[in-house]
């Protein structure tokens, strides 16, 4: 059974199980990823969340085996279950991860701007992927990536696909990055931070529009996000992390409502909500915020990663890393000795 506690009868379109992944330093090993389990299955979506640093992208980026030096994936499995049978992305080859690029696992990038080429037409960009892939003459990638840029909302998509990124706004580059990211129809897709940088009405836009383009694919979506409202909005399923760990897991509903790790618990009395935060000695409302950093990961403390920030810490919380644990339920798993009090 997965992290997430999915039953086992219907394989995972990927299973993760310890995966790890280091960056080598002048000042040490960083380990960026420390041991994460995960899988998602078909037209299901799995959110990731948690604060800057906490091996969200990272995570995302050892998917794709996009890691560059002097990273490297240190050990576990990412299996894929591609068409061509079950793969380990872990050690495929440059030549097997460019068979699955942009065809049977597609990404949205974080900021559009600097991952869209910028001397090339945004049609064209399309259309590159569509001839490699799907082994079509120029003339009919050119159209189908006109209609996949019509089917993303793009008004007057002949004209737009001649244009250049900078000649667009930044929702629609993010709509061409949805374009060429399920152009080819893929079984998984990731989104890393799709809607991060645009404004609330483009963001509402974009998550309706890959709700609907994900039940007429039937793609599994990896969503890697810090917005917890967004997470209640489009996913299914939630792993938080905090400094390369999976802290928590289990269905959205289950643990927004009754989190069992201190660390989700602060995220989310953290979200600014009407009536809700501390009261200061002059009697004014203020947000809740989680006291401390995050951790160096050069130097992590002992037993508990969050224990020197958490308002539960006992002395055996230092003793040793916890195991990610069932909670009230299988489905429902937490990485504390006291989910039992939080």
């Amino acid at each position: 059974m997965s992290v997430t506690g999915e039953p086992s009868e219907a394989p995972p379109v990927l299973s993760i199980e310890g995966l790890r992944t280091h960056f080598e330093t002048d000042r040490g090993n960083v380990r960026s990823v420390d041991g994460v389990d995960l899988s998602i299955r078909r037209g299901e979506t799995l959110a990731i969340v948690g604060e800057s640093g906490s091996g969200k992208s990272v995570t995302s980026l050892s998917i794709m085996r996009l890691i560059g030096q002097p990273g490297r994936i240190a050990g576990g499995s990412m299996i894929f279950a591609g068409d061509g049978g079950a793969l380990d992305l872990a050690t495929a080859t440059e030549t097997q991860m460019r068979r699955l690029w942009g065809n049977q696992i597609g990404m949205i990038f974080q900021e559009p701007m600097t991952s869209l080429n910028p001397v090339q037409r945004a049609g064209d960009q399309i259309a590159e992927a569509i001839m490699l892939h799907q082994n079509k003459g120029r003339a009919a990638a050119r159209e189908a990536a006109v209609a996949m840029l019509r089917r993303v909302g793009i008004p007057a998509p002949e004209r737009r696909a001649r244009d250049y990124p900078h000649q667009m706004s930044g929702g629609m580059r993010q709509r061409v990055m949805i374009a060429m990211a399920l152009c080819c129809r893929p079984k998984l897709l990731i989104a890393d931070e799709p809607t991060t940088a645009l404004d609330v009405t483009i963001q509402a836009q974009i998550l309706k529009l890959m709700k609907e383009l994900q039940e007429e694919i039937g793609m599994a979506v990896l969503f890697i996000t810090h917005d917890l409202a967004v997470v209640a909005e489009v996913a299914d399923k939630v792993a938080v992390m905090y400094a390369g760990r999976i802290v928590e897991s289990g269905d959205v509903d289950t643990v927004f409502a009754h989190p069992r790790h201190p660390y989700t618990k602060a995220l989310l009395e953290s979200v600014p909500r009407p009536g809700h935060g501390m009261i200061d000695e002059k009697g004014r409302r203020r947000l809740h915020a989680i006291q401390g950093t995050v951790p160096n990961l050069l130097r992590l403390p002992p037993g508990c990663s969050f224990a020197p920030r958490c308002g539960y810490a006992i002395e055996a919380c230092r003793a040793g890393v916890p195991s990610l644990m069932p909670t009230d339920s299988e489905a429902h798993r937490a990485r504390c000795i006291r989910w039992e009090v939080v």
